[in-house]
């Protein structure tokens, strides 16, 4: 079934493509050597990207000659911020950098990142994949964490996209513009270089670089699935400006908010289509843990109305600042907690120092951890950087050329 989803998708967006690739009627006056105007080159058609389900073990044990074997243990969860694409507008000194230091990785340390994984054995699943919604021998929904079906000796890993909506702060700060369809039809990046020439690459963005990285390594992602890109909507998705203002709203705010939400419909089907999911990142990333119920079920209307009127349903969450509703999510089940599983989300993920997930007993819920490649666990203690060990050394990844000088925590290397 996802399949034919994924074909269904990639139709209509090359239906969509070639209507906005239509020029209005040619007059009735021709050029003097009296030629013909040539029609627009219609834009490539999709390679052809199959998605498998990895709770259902391949027909005879094998697919492509690589045997499955179920797998019950951890499945490992890593997320990014954006990837800073020009280290130089970045650590600029500015009153962002610190921040943008502490909290992202560049461009080259994610693609190292994503080759330590690789190296070490981890293939990609779809967070959807992981838990299933089921109900109990009473009737009563429940949450189950599935059988994954891999290819022998492989360990599963979960990647998350935080903020992937290019915020405006971002775009004089060494990050790109927004996603865009290239030429050959694949998932770019769109901005602008040092020196304000525009950009159009798949080597400066953590999705394409990780669209790439699967096209070269393609048993890196035995069931076609990339990662879950968890969005806000109070600057757009994507890199569009979709989002309405609550302070003014004009007729040409409205025409060009419609203009953007039919630009990025294209690269929403795209994604889809070749792996990417979407999650749930609240409207306005707001703190979960100490905003009122009203003022939550207010912004998470708005992220239906606004977000998920694009994307589609999702029932993943990624709370903002990693901060827990009702304070414990895992040993209370509170207002807000029940409300928000109540409009459709099912899992829940914050942050922590493992791959924690729990599946609650008195809510059809899973409650779980991710860990955060980033500078300040780039830079932490042996400690810190003993948590990430298992995927990586942050003294092989971190670079220190290129950051601002705000020292280590960590021991190096004997012999370094």
């Amino acid at each position: 079934m996802r399949r034919w989803i994924c074909f269904f998708l990639a139709v209509c967006c090359l239906l969509s493509l070639c209507a906005c690739g239509q020029t209005p009627e040619q007059s009735d006056s021709q050029d003097p050597a009296g030629e013909e105007s040539q029609e627009p080159e219609a834009p490539p058609e999709p390679e052809p990207y199959s998605i498998y389900d990895p709770t259902v073990m391949p027909e005879g044990g094998t697919r492509d000659g690589v045997t499955y074997a179920a797998y019950d243990g951890i499945v490992e969860h890593l997320f990014f911020h954006p990837v800073v694409a020009y280290p130089e507008l970045a650590f600029d000194g500015d009153a962002q950098s610190d921040g943008i230091d502490d909290y992202m990785v560049t461009a080259d340390e994610y693609r190292k990142i994503l080759q330590s994984v690789y190296d070490r054995g981890y293939v990609l699943v779809d967070i959807a994949d992981v838990w299933s919604e089921t109900t109990d021998e009473s009737g009563n929904a429940k949450m189950v964490k599935n059988t994954l079906y891999l290819p022998e000796g492989k360990k599963p890993l979960i990647l998350s996209f935080d903020d992937t909506n290019y915020y405006e702060y971002m775009l004089a700060n060494g990050f790109t513009y927004k996603l865009i369809l290239g030429e050959d039809g694949k998932i770019a990046s769109w901005g602008k270089d040092p020196q304000g020439n525009e950009v159009v690459s798949r080597d400066l963005d953590a999705i394409p670089i990780l669209d790439k990285f699967v096209e070269e390594h393609p048993d890196f992602s035995p069931f076609g699935a990339k990662g879950c890109l968890s969005l806000t909507g109070y600057e757009g998705i994507l890199g569009y400006r979709t989002q309405t203002d609550t302070k003014s709203w004009t007729e040409a705010q409205e025409q060009n908010r419609q203009k953007e939400r039919e630009a990025v419909k294209p690269i929403i089907a795209e994604l889809k289509r070749t792996g990417w999911t979407f999650g749930s990142h609240t409207w306005g990333h707001i703190r979960l843990g100490t905003k009122s119920l009203e003022s939550i079920q207010a912004d998470t209307k708005r992220w239906l109305d606004e977000v998920g009127s694009l994307v589609g349903p999702t029932t993943i969450l990624f709370y903002p600042h990693g901060e827990r509703p009702d304070g414990d999510d895992w040993k209370k089940t509170g207002p807000v907690f029940q409300y928000l599983q109540s409009q459709g989300f099912r899992v829940f993920c914050s942050v922590g120092i493992n791959s924690f997930s729990y599946i609650k007993k008195d809510i059809c819920a899973v409650i779980c951890d991710r860990l955060h490649p980033d500078g300040t666990t780039l830079r932490g203690s042996d400690k810190v950087i003993g948590w990430y060990s298992q995927f990586y050394d942050a003294r092989d990844i971190i670079d220190l050329d290129v950051r601002p000088d705000r020292g280590v925590k960590w021991t190096p290397k004997s012999g370094a």
